[in-house]
């Protein structure tokens, strides 16, 4: 089954992309989609639930986290992406690594989605390039795991000396032109400001939703992941609602996720692509409606 992915990369809709965390401790699932079974399980139903993109991590993010060995997050990776292809499913890619976005491109996937921007590998954009017909989402992010690069990264990432906007902003576009001398197309790109990665507070990621049509004036198609984030509960416990639970997160998600639509994002990475489709499908008519 071949995939258009020009008419992904320039969708006129807000596309929803589904997480499927294939990890012992990624903050909300961590271990629970670890059996390749379950795993595939849980990508078809998510397809099913309406999710345009599959997006496999067989490494957590979460703060604190210690890496997993290239053999067992090419592994999980593989796995997912061997059983998901032949269901149709368009898979990115949730990796830092030149050798897993490599093979995982080989076996099918179309999408790699770097959160370090090319900035911990810098041979995963040369992969990207190599692959004329995949995507290469670059996330703005100043610190990676501990042990990534034989130290523990400055524990201070979130001062932002020009305003979290400006900074975000002027960093990522410079990791896109890293990027671009790569030898990555410009068609091949999608941004992503980075919510919750070296921005820990609600005055960190606010300001960044609501800048969006700075991002969105780039050019290139803009990915937002405010899912289960600690922001997004911090912000329910300063709107009065006393300990928000995931179920709270992903109401309120969904809530960003109409809004983001809403401002003709390309897309949003969620964990609960049912609450998160129908917000989703709301945004694009009003935003449909208001261009009319």
């Amino acid at each position: 089954m071949t995939i258009d992915m020009k008419s992904i990369h320039d969708s006129d809709r807000t596309l929803v992309m589904g997480v499927l965390n294939i990890t012992e401790d990624s903050f909300s699932d961590g271990g629970l989609w670890l059996d390749p079974a379950k795993a595939k399980a849980h990508g078809e139903a998510m397809m099913k639930d309406g999710a345009d993109i599959i997006d496999i991590g067989a490494e957590s993010t979460r703060p604190g986290a210690k890496r997993v060995s290239e053999e067992d997050e090419l592994t999980r990776v593989l796995g997912a992406v061997d059983a998901l292809i032949p269901e149709g499913a368009v898979l990115s890619i949730d990796t830092t690594r030149a050798s897993v976005a490599r093979m995982a491109l080989e076996h099918g996937a179309q999408i790699i989605n770097d959160v370090s921007g090319g900035r911990l590998d810098r041979e995963v954009p040369h992969v990207v390039a190599e692959h004329a017909e995949s995507l290469y989402i670059v996330q703005h992010w100043r610190g990676w795991l501990a042990g990534s690069a034989g130290d523990v990264p400055d524990a201070d990432t979130s001062v932002y000396a020009n305003g979290v906007v400006d900074d975000v902003y002027d960093e990522l576009m410079k990791q896109v032109d890293d990027v671009l001398q790569a030898g990555v197309s410009p068609s091949q790109i999608i941004i992503d400001p980075g919510l919750g990665f070296s921005k820990p507070s609600v005055e960190h990621n606010f300001p960044l939703m609501v800048a969006l049509e700075r991002f969105n004036a780039t050019g290139y198609p803009v990915l937002i992941g405010a899912s289960r984030k600690r922001f997004v509960g911090a912000a329910l416990a300063d709107a009065g609602i006393d300990e928000p639970d995931m179920d709270s997160k992903d109401n309120a998600t969904a809530a960003i996720s109409a809004l983001c639509a809403e401002h003709g994002v390309w897309a949003v990475r969620v964990h609960d692509v049912e609450k998160s489709r129908d917000a989703v499908a709301i945004g694009n008519a009003w935003r449909a409606f208001a261009n009319d």
